[in-house]
């Protein structure tokens, strides 16, 4: 059987520290805690896990606190989670098992990312990522933001699923550091520039995320970054409400690659919020006729392929008179997620239209 450790990097997690700790400590033969400057009780909830707890001087640089974590390692392989991630029963048996069967000519290990659980427990948003990495390896770290580990060797893809439950909210920390790098004029790779300009977008500095991500695109040569990016700039303009620009920017995404339920997705709302309901409706259709992908390498928004669409064709479709249609896709919505709120709402005019057409 292989042996464990889990690296964290921490700074202020005392909302959520206990709660990652408690569900993975007892899979784990090491626990490693590097504290970036908490000032909360984050350090004292790690104690009742671990005396590994290491005090690092923080730098603008989450690879270089990653790395640190991971020197101080001392199992056959390291695992790494952020403190706002748990890991549930089924999906720690299945560690454990792994742990059990592992070859060491293993070097990496995948695990799902599940992301904005629904109310039936449903993963919203999934990708997959490199979470075990064996130590002997020596595997890095890259990107001083958005960081990510530069492994090779043998594989194994498991189906493992770690939880992702943010309960911070999206803050500008990352868009300081690398305001702070333009100031000091440290050249942007492609890479830093794809997640600055989308940090520029999430804190709503639209204009400026419009050209940085153009830059991007310009230098861009990974295809499915090139579609997020260009996916991006048409949010900016959505936000800016000019609709027409950011349909632009959606199709110019199939020259790419094929289609993404999630960009056929916001081309539909822009007509819907437009009131052109039959294009919108036209849209939403040709969604559900796409496959759900079984590759998440990349993050794949699951809700935008079924359940977004057959709740806004509801909608659509009782604009435009067709009750029929509107009730077919609700029922599908009700397959889905019954405890959405929007659904319970459609749920509740349903049975409203029917009592009072004795249907």
């Amino acid at each position: 059987m292989i042996t464990l450790s889990l690296c964290m990097i921490i700074k202020d997690e005392e909302l959520v520290l206990d709660r990652c700790l408690k569900s993975i400590y007892d899979a784990v033969d090491e626990i490693i805690i590097v504290d970036t400057g908490s000032t909360d009780n984050s350090k004292n909830i790690c104690k009742n896990y671990t005396e590994k707890i290491y005090d690092y001087i923080w730098n603008d640089d989450f690879s270089a606190a990653r790395n640190f974590s991971f020197e101080k390692a001392t199992k056959d392989y390291i695992l790494w989670l952020d403190a706002d991630e748990i890991i549930d029963e089924e999906n720690k048996e299945k560690l454990l098992n792994l742990k059990q069967v592992l070859s060491l000519d293993i070097d990496v290990v995948t695990m799902h990312t599940c992301m904005n659980i629904d109310e039936c427990n449903n993963p919203q948003i999934t990708m997959v990522r490199n979470r075990i990495v064996k130590r002997e390896d020596n595997f890095k770290w890259i990107g001083f933001v958005h960081e990510y580990i530069e492994a090779s060797g043998n594989v194994y893809d498991s189906d493992i699923c770690i939880i992702h439950d943010k309960i911070k909210p999206v803050s500008d920390r990352n868009l300081k550091i690398y305001k702070k790098k333009v100031e000091e004029k440290q050249a942007f790779s492609e890479r830093d520039l794809y997640y600055y300009g989308k940090e520029l977008y999430c804190n709503k500095y639209y204009n400026e995320a419009i050209k940085v991500l153009e830059e991007f695109v310009s230098k861009g040569t990974w295809e499915d970054e090139i579609i997020d990016a260009l996916c991006k700039i048409g949010e900016c303009y959505l936000c800016k409400d000019d609709k027409e620009i950011a349909r632009k920017y959606f199709y110019k995404t199939f020259e790419y690659g094929p289609p993404q339920g999630e960009i056929l997705y916001k081309i539909a709302y822009s007509f819907q919020d437009e009131e052109k309901y039959d294009r919108a409706i036209s849209w939403y259709e040709i969604i559900l006729s796409l496959p759900i992908p079984d590759d998440c390498c990349q993050c794949r928004h699951i809700c935008y392929l079924r359940f977004k669409p057959h709740l806004n064709l509801c909608y659509c479709y009782f604009k435009v008179g067709d009750l029929n249609q509107a009730y077919y896709h609700h029922k599908n919505c009700m397959k889905i997620n019954p405890n959405d709120p929007c659904v319970k709402y459609n749920e509740s005019c349903f049975k409203l239209i029917m009592k009072n057409n004795k249907v």
